[in-house]
C-alpha cells in the first residue's frame, strides 16, 4: 500500500502530493481566521515539512496578521477559491495543509484543537482530545518547527 496522498482544489487546476509518514501532526484549528477562510467552524490542518510537499502549479496567497503577530500566508487556488495551505512567512518550512482536499483523509488522526475559546457552539471541539484555548505552547510549535527542516 503507498504512503503517498493526493489531493486537489475543487476545479482540479492545482494537485497536491505528499508522503503522509511525513507528516508530522493533525489539529483541528478554530480560530477566527481559520473560519473566515474555510467558511466553516474550524480548519483541519495537517503539518508538512515544505520539502515533503509538491503540487503542480503556483498557489495565489493572501497574507494576514495572526494572533502572535506572525505573517499568515494563505494559498488558494486562483481559479476556484480553495484554500489549499497556510504558513507562517516566519517559519517558511512548515506548511499548515488543509485536510479536506484529500483525495483520502481517512487515515488522518487528530491530535488536538487550537483556539477552543474561538469556537462556535454550533461546531463544538472534541474536547477528549488535547485542546488549547488560544494557540499551544511555545515548545509544542518550537518542535515541529524543528521536525520540519
Amino acid at each position: 500500500m503507498s504512503n503517498i496522498i493526493t489531493g486537489s482544489c475543487q476545479c482540479g487546476n492545482i494537485e497536491i502530493e505528499f508522503d503522509n509518514k511525513k507528516v508530522i501532526s493533525a489539529h483541528h484549528c478554530y480560530c477566527k481566521d481559520c473560519q473566515r477562510s474555510t467558511g466553516t467552524g474550524k480548519a483541519t490542518i495537517l503539518y508538512i515539512p515544505k520539502k515533503h510537499f509538491s503540487s503542480n502549479t503556483e498557489l495565489k496567497y493572501y497574507e494576514s496578521i495572526g494572533s502572535q503577530g506572525m505573517h499568515i500566508q494563505r494559498g488558494f487556488c486562483e481559479n476556484c477559491g480553495s484554500g489549499i495551505l497556510s504558513f507562517a512567512k516566519e517559519f517558511p518550512r512548515l506548511l499548515f495543509v488543509k485536510a479536506g482536499i484529500l483525495n483520502d483523509s481517512s487515515w488522518i488522526k487528530v491530535e488536538s484543537n487550537y483556539f477552543i475559546d474561538s469556537a462556535s457552539e454550533w461546531s463544538k471541539p472534541d474536547l477528549s482530545i488535547k485542546s488549547f484555548k488560544g494557540n499551544p505552547n511555545f515548545m509544542s510549535n518550537i518542535k515541529a518547527i524543528l521536525k520540519s527542516l
